[in-house]
């Protein structure tokens, strides 16, 4: 089978994509509210398709019990392949939340973790299944 036709391989490229509208939209130095709404909807995006990269690449190695978002999350930290995992649930929540509720404070003080804490992650993520063979 080739890499292409791995499940979890198909969509990591697709995170890749997502990562990269990410860092376009974090360049903006000073973002307006449209903006603002379109950097937070790139992370869920992102963060959406890493922690199914995850899940699909975990099942691929026999994890077939993982079923949620934290529980991806969990074995990733658990086997190694993502670092800091408190981060990486504290990220979850803050999706969880900006995906329901649109508030400018929460969305300013949002952006500001996406910049200084969640887009890092994403990007060491993308960084290290690219190692990956």
């Amino acid at each position: 089978m080739q890499n292409k036709d791995i499940r979890w391989k198909q969509r990591f490229q697709n995170f890749e994509k997502s990562v990269g509208h990410l860092k376009d939209a974090l360049d903006i130095t000073e973002p307006d509210i449209i903006q603002r709404a379109g950097l937070i909807q790139f992370f869920e995006m992102s963060f959406e398709l890493a922690w199914n990269t995850l899940k699909d690449m975990l099942n691929e190695q026999g994890f077939t019990d993982i079923k949620s978002p934290r529980d991806t999350i969990k074995k990733a930290f658990e086997i190694e392949l993502i670092e800091d995992g408190h981060t990486w649930l504290q990220a979850l929540e803050n999706r969880n939340l900006t995906s329901h509720t649109y508030d400018e404070e929460t969305a300013a003080e949002v952006v500001q973790l996406i910049r200084t804490q969640y887009y890092p992650l994403l990007e060491k993520l993308q960084n290290t299944l690219n190692l990956i063979p």
